[in-house]
Order: structure tokens, then sequence, then C-alpha cells
């Protein structure tokens, strides 16, 4: 039987509410320093990829493929061998793949800007229009929705449920009004709800018929190899190549890159798109730079080869993320047996926990835990403006911690929800 708060008696609350503050008390006194704010890869994932700083030095040969020193200008696309790999990664050939810099954000920046400044394929650039609009599904990643921000573009929250966005309305909103001009996505372990968008999804978004014809899905699959369990993996079907055969082509860029496979701050990022889109962005890629760091890309392929390297090197890193992962929600689990003050998701990869209060004290749960030492992502930030509407939602990185500070961080957490939770029945 659920526990409902809010039909227990007062004096019991009262009590509950005496007790949570003496055991709040005693945190305090313990002086922590937490940071559970983003999803950062621990030192022992980042020592996974210290090997990479050996496969090149003074005396290795620099020449990629075809023929090119990786160590002067040129390959704006990037080396052959990095398109390759990564293309693996991505699930597609080499010639959809663009090579960039260490950031896939960056990348999804940069698309934004050009589309600003000159227009997507010919269309009239965003900066002349009355307004531009942007599909947001929430729960959702802070940073695409700052993009957003940043350029004043209106964001419009669509709902999520276990199999991906509100596609009806998506469909809706797309085909009546021409100045929604893109979607977030992160469709594999979505970032914080974990969630990997269901095939049906996946195939109303390839079917979409925009009013805007420079409308584009934003298809950032940052954990596309980012699984918890090897028996236990979700399969999202490859949108670009359905999307040819749908007869839509160019309605969707895909990113993706290394940094949580390799470095964070010196991984790889890629774009992979429909021969039209790829034309129009190495317009302003050909003026922006005269190529990416090729050494950087022929460290990555040297050291990981292949997809089967890339795969081996994920196990090591889900064989550390796991335990952590696994805490979380055994803690959650005793923490809140039979009550009704969270929700919460289980993923079986990616980087996040999304976590519900459902008496409504998001804000209140993160500022009480910054007090108390354990630093989370400020409530509100996986919705636009930072306005979650009914102040529910936490995210949790449980990556970067020691688990014994995992241990000790979720029960804080649980105890400042139930506090925070027994005010608001309280009305206190």
């Amino acid at each position: 039987m659920t526990l409902t708060y809010k039909n227990l008696p007062t004096e019991f609350l009262e009590k509950e509410l005496d007790s949570l503050n003496e055991k709040l008390n005693e945190y305090k006194k313990l002086n922590l320093r937490l940071n559970m704010k983003r999803g950062v890869p621990s030192k022992e994932q980042l020592d996974l990829s210290m090997g990479m700083m050996d496969v090149l030095n003074s005396e290795s040969d620099f020449i990629c493929e075809d023929g090119i020193d990786c160590r002067t200008y040129g390959e704006l696309e990037g080396i052959p061998e990095c398109r390759r790999l990564l293309g693996q990664i991505i699930e597609l050939p080499p010639e959809n793949i663009l090579i960039f810099g260490n950031s896939s954000l960056n990348v999804m920046f940069d698309c934004v800007a050009h589309a600003y400044v000159h227009g997507v394929m010919g269309n009239t650039p965003w900066s002349k229009l009355d307004k531009v609009k942007w599909l947001c599904p929430v729960p959702g990643y802070d940073r695409h929705f700052a993009i957003c921000e940043f350029f004043g573009i209106e964001m419009i929250n669509i709902p999520m449920d276990e199999n991906g966005p509100d596609m009806d309305m998506v469909e809706d909103l797309v085909s009546k009004d021409e100045s929604i001009k893109g979607i977030w996505c992160v469709p594999k372990y979505s970032n914080p709800s974990g969630i990997t968008y269901s095939e049906e999804v996946v195939r109303r978004f390839i079917a979409l018929k925009p009013k805007a014809k420079d409308f584009r899905i934003y298809w950032d699959n940052a954990y596309s190899v980012h699984h918890l369990y090897e028996d236990k993996q979700d399969y999202l079907i490859e949108i670009i190549s359905e999307a040819k055969k749908a007869n839509n082509p160019d309605i969707v860029y895909k990113f993706t890159s290394t940094n949580k496979i390799s470095f964070p701050g010196s991984g790889i990022a890629a774009l992979a798109a429909s021969p039209n889109n790829l034309e129009d962005i190495k317009r302003y890629m050909a003026v922006q730079t005269i190529g990416y760091d090729k050494v950087n890309q022929l460290r990555h392929v040297r050291f990981f080869h292949d997809l089967n390297g890339i795969k081996s090197m994920m196990k090591k890193h889900a064989d550390i993320l796991r335990p952590k992962f696994e805490k979380v929600e055994q803690i959650l689990d005793k923490n809140f047996l039979n009550s009704d003050l969270i929700s919460f998701n289980r993923p079986r990869g990616g980087y996040f926990i999304s976590l519900n209060c459902e008496y409504g004290v998001a804000k209140e749960v993160v500022a009480h835990c910054n007090e108390l030492g354990i630093a989370f992502t400020p409530a509100g930030s996986s919705y636009p403006y930072h306005n979650d509407p009914e102040n529910k939602n936490i995210r949790i990185a449980p990556s970067y911690p020691k688990i014994e500070d995992l241990e000790i961080a979720i029960n804080v957490l649980s105890d400042v929800i139930k506090y925070e939770s027994i005010k608001r029945v309280l009305g206190i």
C-alpha cells in the first residue's frame, strides 16, 4: 500500500518533521562538499583513455590514409579514417559525416548561428524574420535550451512519455506554424529522463511535413554507445537512412561526439546529414576554419581502431558507472518504500537519473541540499527558461562522486525531500 502523506495526521507529520530536522542539522556538521551538478566522467573513467597519450610521439608517422600530413592544414571534412570511425558510432557511411572540434554542442550552436546569419539552404535568414520558435521536449538538456535563449528563440514545451515526445503535438504545431524552425532531441538514454525513443516516434519524426522548409530535427545522439548493461540495451533506429527511404532526407541533423568515450575536453565531435545539408554546412565551415585538429583525429583512430575498440572501452565505462546508478536506485527504493513523495526512472544507459518530487518542492529541495553541501543542477534547468511548471524535476548525475560519497549525497537528498514535502503538506 502506498503511503499518502496528505492523508496522515498532523501530529504524526509534525513529529516526523522534528526528527528530520535533527538529522539535517547533523548533516550540516559534516561540512560536506559534494558536486553532482553535471554528468562529468570520474577520474577512474578518464584514466581508461590515458593510453591515447602514448599512441603518438615525436617518432610517429602522422600521415593519414589519403597521404595528408595530419600536422598541417587541410582535410576540412576530417581525415578519412576518423570519418569512418565516427560513422561507425553514428551508424552511417563516412560520406555522410563531417568531423569538427571537441564539442558537439559547439556544432549545434554553429548550425543555429548559420541559420540566423545566412539561412538554411537558401531560405530566409532567421535574423530577418519577426519570430523564430523551437520545440523543446521536457524534461530536457539545459544547454540546448541555453542556445535558444541566447538567440532569443521562443521555446515551446513538448511533453515526453516513455516512448519519446508527444508526436501528436509535434505534428500539429510544425504543420501549421512556419516560424517553428527546429526541435531538440536526445533520442537515446535521453538527458535527463533516460528514455529511448520508440520506433513509432522515430518514424513519425521522419514523416513530418513542416510548414517551414528550413525546419530541422536536431538529433543529439550523445549517448548512442553509453549502455550500462550488456544484456539490457535500448535500441534506436537510425534516423537519417530512414529519412532518405521516406523521401525526406534533409529534415535532420544528427550529432555525436567521443566526449564521454575518451576525454570530455579533448574529444571529437561529428555531424551527420544528407548531402544537401552537408554542402550547405561546408560553405560556412570553409570560411570558419581550414580544418580541425587532425592530430587528435589520428590519435583517436590509432587508439580505438574501430567500433569494436569503442565497444570494449564502453564496457569498462559501464563497469564503473553501473554500481553508482544501482546504488542511487537502491537508496531511493529503501528511503521511499511505499511512499508517494517521489518517482524516478531506471535508465539502461546514459548519465542521469530523473527524479520527480511529487509534492512540487524541487526548488526548495535543491536549495536546501546546497545549504548542506550537496550541489545538484539548479531545479527547473531541465525546462526552458528554468521554469518547471510543476516544480518537480531534479536531475541526479551519479558519475563523478565516489560511491561512498554518492551514498551520503542520496541519503541527504532523500531526507531533504521528506522534510520539504512534509512542510508543503503542513503549509509551513
